[in-house]
């Protein structure tokens, strides 16, 4: 199950984090198409901990771009972030024209890390 959309085009609610992470981006990027998934639920933490994110971001600053290059402006956006609250992000970053010709956001990777890597490890050894 996916995470739930925080921003459509431009819009949306979602909490401190993940207003943060819209507004930092927004203004380093001027996104034409901007959607923040906040996929903590996924993860297995409290409710409202706001720590694994997606972006899609499509934006005429990544024409000419490689991946590496866009996924490092994102990142330079929100290096704050990054230190601190947000540990995990999965970045789809766009240019208009690529947007244009393909608007699909791939889903959210499946989630293995933790108690639930443990868990699918200890249950591999069951079946052998």
């Amino acid at each position: 199950m996916r995470g739930p959309l925080l921003a459509g085009a431009m819009g949306g609610a979602g909490g401190p984090l993940a207003r943060t992470i819209r507004a930092k981006l927004t203004a380093a990027l001027q996104p034409t198409h901007l959607e923040v998934r906040d996929d903590s639920p996924r993860h297995g933490g409290p409710p409202g901990a706001e720590t694994h994110f997606g972006v899609l971001v499509v934006s005429g600053r990544f024409a000419g771009l490689p991946p590496l290059q866009r996924h490092r402006l994102v990142h330079e956006a929100l290096r704050a972030e990054l230190a601190g609250p947000l540990h995990a992000l999965q970045v789809v970053a766009r240019t208009p024209e690529q947007w244009q010709s393909d608007p699909q956001n791939p889903p959210a990777p499946p989630c293995l890390g933790g108690s639930k890597r443990e868990k699918q490890k200890e249950e591999e050894e069951e079946k052998q």
